[in-house]
């Protein structure tokens, strides 16, 4: 679940979604899902409101499952594993698994 992070560039792997690319809003670790900007977008009805005055079909984000997204790695700009490094000065910090940069 450390791997990805709130405010992390993720790409969608799997499912309706797949090829998109958005920026995690939220990480709900109790079921291992993330809010992404953006994706899986679904149609809710709202009702009017004094917030609301207009009311009628929203389109709003629903959580994904962090199984169906990759970490987007700066360096090479491709969808990549993440792994850990423990530093000298015993700092745990992330890196992509394919150019061994520190993200």
């Amino acid at each position: 679940m450390d791997k990805i992070r709130k405010g992390d560039t993720i790409q969608v792997v799997k499912g309706k979604d797949k090829g998109k690319k958005g920026r995690v809003m939220r990480i709900i670790p109790e079921t291992g899902r993330a809010l992404v900007e953006g994706i899986n977008m679904a149609k809710k009805h709202k009702r009017r409101s004094q917030q609301n005055q207009q009311g009628g079909i929203v389109s709003i984000e629903m959580p994904i499952s962090i199984a169906n997204i990759m970490l987007l790695c700066k360096s090479c700009s491709k969808p990549v594993r993440v792994g850990f490094k423990l530093a000298n000065d015993k700092t745990k910090s992330r890196f992509c698994k394919s150019c061994n940069e520190v993200i």
